[in-house]
């Protein structure tokens, strides 16, 4: 193991962080990941996300290839959207990751619902 990080890995950390560490990425990749396909449908699945945001999260997580944008032609233009394989591996990431937050903000409970103490480890 080296003392520092290697110009690549610094790299695709940044990547990384420019993906989920936007407030709304991870809500919209796992808005998707959940079945959410069209732009309208993301606009009233994730609260407070803007019209200008949304386009512009779904635009930079196609620029990261991890959605796929499909077009369908009719009387009206049909947009959806789905998950790539690694957009399905990161969105899984996400999940997991929302679940360990849910988990520690309510805490640790007893069966009777009432909070336990925290035991030190020694």
């Amino acid at each position: 193991m080296g003392r520092y990080l290697s110009l690549g890995e610094r790299s695709s950390y940044r990547r990384l962080e420019d993906v989920v560490g936007c407030k709304w990425s991870a809500a919209v990749l796992a808005a998707i990941g959940r079945g959410v396909r069209r732009p309208g449908q993301l606009e009233r699945f994730i609260p407070g996300i803007s019209t200008k945001v949304l386009n512009e999260r779904l635009r930079k997580l196609r620029d990261y290839r991890l959605i796929n944008r499909s077009e369908t032609r009719g009387r009206t233009l049909r947009v959806e959207y789905d998950l790539t394989p690694t957009g399905k591996r990161l969105a899984a990431i996400i999940e997991q990751i929302s679940d360990l937050a849910e988990e520690h903000a309510a805490g640790p409970l007893s069966t009777s619902g009432t909070s336990r103490r925290r035991r030190s480890v020694s």
